[in-house]
């Protein structure tokens, strides 16, 4: 999917206040595991219309999008940002559950929200979330809260092999949220002396190993193991099916509309932050 051109910029629609009033929804990457569900809860949520299904190779403009209030994005990383951008030039809000971005990435989506601002369009609100599952932004919620009460951190996920992307979107976010939470509570980096075979410690995030696990059978888990001298914290989610994140998405798309600018992760939009 690719942004169009030469369409002219279009004014954000801010989603109605009037309750008899349906939100019009477009689905991005529709024909996907996750697209295909999005498509189904949307049809199935009395307040919300689906108004477009587009997948890979269909453009993405004002055009192509049938009247979207918001746009659901579940791509893949090398096309998400992109889309993120022709959104915005549509003037359709995004709600994007993709992984794949990195400060740059997100940092240059947030600059074009501040020039669509400028140019009199205001109001445009981009959602993006490592994860949509309520449980799953809850234990990174709580392991930020727990990272300053503990000498060692480390994060293992596991998911499905399908999966193109490692470690996870969710993992790294809340790897950053912990390593964020030790360095403001002034602690020092945890205990290693590791001295060869690195490879076998998993990914550093910001000085927080994370390890993942691709595994027939798997869906979306994550475990963060805390430890301190005779005493271990696990945290551990899991979610089963894909079912399970779609009050997470169907709550991004209601809210993304009263949050201008760009939003990182779900627990912004549940004031869990």
């Amino acid at each position: 999917m690719t942004p169009h051109d030469d369409a002219a910029p279009a004014a954000p629609r801010p989603a109605s206040s009037d309750p008899s009033s349906r939100l019009r929804v477009a689905v991005l990457g529709a024909a996907g595991r996750m697209g295909s569900t999005v498509c189904a809860a949307v049809e199935a949520a009395p307040d919300l219309e689906l108004v477009a299904r587009l997948d890979a190779g269909d453009e993405v403009s004002a055009a192509t999008l049938g009247g979207a209030d918001v746009a659901v994005d579940f791509t893949v990383p090398g096309a998400t940002e992109a889309n993120v951008h022709a959104l915005i030039d549509a003037g359709v809000h995004a709600v994007v559950g993709t992984t794949g971005w990195t400060d740059e990435s997100r940092g240059r989506v947030a600059d074009h929200l501040a020039r669509a601002a400028e140019e009199g369009r205001p109001g445009l609100g981009v959602l993006i979330a490592p994860n949509f599952g309520l449980s799953a932004v809850l234990a990174m919620t709580f392991a930020a809260k727990a990272a300053r009460y503990f000498e060692s951190a480390e994060v293992i996920e596991l998911h499905h092999p399908d999966k193109v992307d490692a470690p996870s979107g969710t993992a790294r976010h809340t790897a950053a949220a912990i390593a964020a939470a030790r360095a403001d509570a002034g602690l020092a980096p945890a205990p290693d002396a590791t001295e060869s075979g690195w490879e076998a410690r998993g990914a550093d995030v910001d000085g927080v190993r994370v390890h993942a696990v691709r595994l027939r059978g798997l869906v979306a888990h994550e475990e963060i193991l805390f430890g301190n001298a005779g005493e271990q914290l696990v945290i551990r989610q899991d979610s089963f099916d894909r079912v399970s994140f779609m009050p997470g998405v169907l709550l991004g798309v209601r809210e993304v509309g009263a949050r201008p600018g760009l939003t990182v992760g779900l627990e912004n939009v549940l004031d869990l932050a």
